[in-house]
Formats: C-alpha cells, sequence, structure tokens
C-alpha cells in the first residue's frame, strides 16, 4: 500500500524512500482503489517499438563503470519490467565494471597508484561472445575524462570508444541503447577539487560537471544519426538544482560520483520515459510509486536486488577482465542455478 505522506519513509526491501509529490501518489492510490491492482499495473504499461525491443529481448546487457555495477538503477528497471509485464522473460544482466572507461585513458595515481583504470575494449569482445545479447545499455562518460578539465584529445579519446563500442555490438547483432553520464557534483567535495590551470590533477578539477555536459551534448547529437540515446545527465542537473533550492545540503552522491540511491531510481525514470512509463510513475522523486505498483512490490525487489547482486560477479568473472580488487564470482552456473530459483519464486510472487 502506498503511505499518503511527504514525510520519509522506509520500504521492507531496505530501500530508503525520500520525499515525493503527495498529488502524484494520490493519483496512483485512487487508481488503485478504483481499477485494483492488477488494472493499475496494466495502466503503467506503455506501447511502441522502444519497450517492444526490450520485451523480445532473450538477453539485455548493461555496460558501465561504477555506477553501473552499484546496479540500482538496473533492479528499478527490472522491477517495472517483471511486474507490468508478469510474462516477460528476457534475462538482463549487469556487466559494469568500476573504474572503467571507454577511452582508455587514466589519471595519474588512480586508486593510489594501484593500477590504472580498465578500458572496455579489453573486455568487450568476450562479453559479447559469453552472453550473446540482444540489447546493450551502456553508460559512460563519467571516468572518461578522468576528472581533469575539458581537453579535445580526451574528447576524441572518449567518441572513438563510444564508436566502438556501436561497432562490435553491431558485428554481433545486438543494439546499443547509450545512456548519458550521470552528474558530477563538486558540493559535497569541500577542499578536494582543483580549479583551472594544474598540469595534474590527482583531485578533481572543480568544474568536471561542464565536461560532462559536452560529452552528453555530443551524445544526444547522435539521435540525428539514428542512435538510440537516453539522457539521464540534463535530468539530474535539473533535479540536484531544483531540490537544492529548498535545501542547499542536498544530494545525489555524498561523494560527488557514486549515485544514492534516489540518484539511481533518477537514472532508472528516464530509462522508463525513454520506454514510454506514464508521467505518474516518472514524475514521481523515488522508487515509492514503482513499488506501489502490486502488493508485493518491495518483496518483488529486494528478490530482484538478491539476484542481480549475485549474478553480476559470476558474469564479471565469467567474461573476465583486468581490474584488481574485485569479488569473484561463484562459477556461473552455479549462479545461474540460483538465479533460476529466485526467477520461480518471483513468478509465483507477481502472479498470486
Amino acid at each position: 500500500m502506498l503511505v499518503l505522506s511527504s514525510t520519509r519513509q522506509t520500504c521492507n526491501a531496505g530501500q530508503m524512500i525520500q520525499p515525493v509529490n503527495v498529488y502524484v501518489r494520490l493519483l496512483v492510490f485512487l487508481g488503485l482503489a478504483f481499477f485494483g491492482l492488477p488494472n493499475t499495473a496494466k495502466a503503467m504499461r506503455p506501447a511502441g517499438p522502444r519497450v517492444e525491443q526490450v520485451l523480445n529481448a532473450h538477453r539485455i546487457v548493461f555496460l558501465g563503470d561504477s555506477i553501473t555495477y552499484g546496479g540500482e538503477y538496473v533492479e528499478f528497471v527490472e522491477a517495472y519490467l517483471r511486474m507490468v509485464y508478469p510474462s516477460f522473460s528476457g534475462e538482463l544482466i549487469d556487466l559494469g565494471l568500476p573504474s572503467e572507461t571507454v577511452s582508455g585513458l587514466t589519471e595519474p595515481g588512480h586508486a593510489g597508484g594501484a593500477f590504472p583504470r580498465p578500458e572496455l575494449r579489453e573486455r568487450l569482445g568476450r562479453v559479447l561472445d559469453k552472453t550473446k545479447p540482444d540489447l546493450i545499455f551502456a553508460c559512460y562518460g563519467m571516468n572518461d575524462g578522468i576528472y581533469y578539465p575539458f581537453s579535445e584529445a580526451r574528447f576524441a579519446r572518449f567518441r572513438e570508444g563510444i564508436q566502438h563500442l556501436r561497432d562490435e555490438a553491431s558485428r554481433a547483432h545486438a543494439k546499443v541503447i547509450f545512456i548519458t553520464p550521470p552528474t558530477f557534483d563538486p558540493a559535497p567535495l569541500k577542499g578536494k577539487t582543483l580549479g583551472a590551470g594544474h598540469a595534474e590533477y590527482r583531485q578533481p578539477f572543480k568544474k568536471y560537471n561542464e565536461v560532462l555536459d559536452r560529452y552528453s551534448k555530443w551524445l544526444l547529437q547522435q539521435r540525428s544519426e539514428g542512435w538510440e540515446v537516453i539522457d539521464v545527465h540534463g535530468p539530474m542537473n535539473r533535479f540536484i538544482a531544483e531540490h537544492r533550492r529548498e535545501d542547499a545540503q542536498f544530494l545525489l552522491a555524498a561523494d560527488g560520483v557514486h549515485a544514492n540511491t534516489q540518484g539511481h531510481w533518477v537514472i532508472a525514470r528516464e530509462v522508463l520515459r525513454y520506454l514510454g512509463a506514464p508521467n505518474a510513475l516518472t514524475s514521481s522523486d523515488d522508487a515509492s510509486v514503482l513499488l506501489g505498483l502490486h502488493p508485493k512490490g518491495a518483496e518483488i525487489l529486494k528478490l530482484i536486488q538478491q539476484r542481480q547482486r549475485s549474478t553480476k560477479d559470476a558474469w564479471l568473472t565469467e567474461t573476465g577482465h583486468v581490474r584488481p580488487g574485485m569479488n569473484r564470482g561463484k562459477p556461473l552456473a552455479e549462479a545461474r542455478h540460483e538465479s533460476d530459483e529466485i526467477t520461480a519464486t518471483l513468478h509465483v510472487l507477481i502472479n498470486k
């Protein structure tokens, strides 16, 4: 049941729910009361080729850096698909890798000098070969400017890396949907950023988000070339600005980079907006409306989290990478057996 309150609530799945627009909640609540839960979920079903390509996909791979590896936005998207389309049988695989770039660049002293940033190019062939995806969501850019001021040379490396990903995916008969990089927020990094004019940046450039503005703008321009691109950068910028007008301490990332649960929801809702999800969902400030689509919404999300957080390490180990310090996942066969058991539980829970 939805709680019609603007105060902070905690859901059963352990996710902290931030304040949301009470009118959005009221709209969904009235829908539940009038139509019943199954019909309300059906009312959240978009139509069109964008959602159809997702629903028809056997395997959907998410590629990116530590934000994608964190994976909450992937979990929210999957929860929506499972609850709104109970017959959906596609597999969502999170193969985000912390520190990764498409540019192949790394900054001096990365990870305390322990290792350079890994590059997607090193593992992409194995990922495509082993997962055989129909569809790829790719979110890069945050690390690709290596937290330096804008440089045409670094920008060119980012563009080349993105094009390489698109070309290789096309050869593997997979379609790529790009996601613009999330926001870099210098506000929580007081005293830990640098201004312009330094030869080397072992701390982030204070205006690094302006670099990401340019990377995002370029990605969005590729729509005119037929690329599929979801903008999360602009909406995150606006979301922070709007909330900071009321609360100067408002944050979506405590370290300026890694989105919190609400930040992941903002990313997820833009993916859902791209798929055509209705405004009642995509205007919500947090995931409470999503969880309210099913009487067991919080339990469904918790099971999806359990499965995703187990299988992603197994898939990373199976496909291989060069980044030190990652958890060694279970053998893929074992992880997939556990995943199948969770899938069966989800099917029963969703269809009750």
